[in-house]
């Protein structure tokens, strides 16, 4: 059957309009790929070298996701460098003491630097230490070297308001400290030895990371804090400096290519593919920017306003 023109030409128009949409499928699945690629993998063939920087704010947690991101971070061979940026009063003992592992182990294959800002004192000090180098601010507060445990005796006032605790338990020491028992000598000398166990071993680490005698260190870490110009003096700290400080010492003393951008990285969150996908093509065509509790054995510089 023969075409009149109109149709024929509806038929063209039909037929170009199908290749449009089948051109902009293909567009749209390779920027989907390239967005998954960027994302997840540390080979990206378009993304650059670069600095990654790690950020601490706020208390120090023990924290999975951390570990896995400071390990991720050492096998992308995209990121020539780390730089830590600290704004933190410390916070678990555990926590400050895997970071400060997890450091080192990274460290061994790129270099890496702590960048103090106001304050990084106790784990947010350890946390430092597992550093190549460490800066900080004359204004910054450090040290706070120690170890606590805090809990609170409430035996009085629940006399007061006639509560009485009924605690039964297989031995004297056991659940010590209690808020509803008045700790006993025994008990305070057996928190006392685990705490001391624990802040042995930070002074050791002190000692080894910063090449200062075992007596100078236990003098130093009474627990008190020490401004970033004190810490310089006593050597807890290599020198007054901030991120460009940091990276002039990448370039010269580590031969990190000069003009690198610095990236911040952060924790992978749990998102499906699908929310991922959703979030990284809001950023490619809008521009769209990204924007404790601690119980038991703690690193934490607590200020005594009393």
């Amino acid at each position: 059957m023969a075409l009149n023109a109109d149709t024929l030409l509806d038929r063209l128009y039909l037929k170009s309009q199908i290749t449009k949409w089948r051109v902009l499928a293909i567009l749209f699945a390779v920027i989907a790929i390239i967005a998954f690629t960027e994302r997840y993998s540390s080979h990206s063939p378009i993304e650059k070298d670069y600095v990654a920087r790690i950020s601490f704010d706020g208390i120090i947690d023990d924290d999975q996701k951390i570990y896995d991101m400071l390990d991720d971070i050492g096998d992308n061979h995209k990121i020539k460098a780390v730089i830590v940026s600290l704004d933190t009063p410390g916070g678990s003992a555990v926590g400050g003491e895997e970071v400060y592992l997890r450091l080192r182990q990274l460290a061994q294959k790129k270099p890496v630097v702590a960048v103090m800002r106001s304050i990084a004192a106790s784990a947010g000090y350890m946390v430092a230490l597992g550093a190549d180098r460490i800066y900080a601010r004359e204004g910054t507060i450090t040290g706070s070297i120690g170890v606590l445990i805090e809990a609170a005796e409430v035996t009085d006032l629940a006399a007061k308001i006639g509560v009485t605790p009924i605690i039964i338990k297989s031995s004297p020491l056991k659940g010590s400290p209690s808020p509803f028992e008045k700790a006993t000598p025994e008990a305070k000398e057996v928190l006392h030895d685990v705490i001391m166990d624990f802040y042995d071993h930070f002074v050791a680490i002190v000692a080894a990371r910063r090449g200062l005698p075992h007596d100078k260190v236990v003098a130093l870490a009474d627990g008190r804090v020490y401004s970033g110009t004190r810490a310089v003096a006593d050597k807890l700290v290599d020198a007054i400096g901030g991120e460009d400080e940091a990276m002039q010492w990448l370039v010269s003393a580590k031969h990190v290519r000069e003009g690198l951008d610095i990236k911040d990285v952060q924790p992978e969150k749990e998102t499906s593919l699908l929310d991922q996908l959703t979030q990284d093509f809001a950023g490619i065509f809008f521009q769209k920017s990204r924007s404790v509790m601690l119980d038991g054995l703690v690193a934490v510089w607590h200020p005594d306003l009393h």
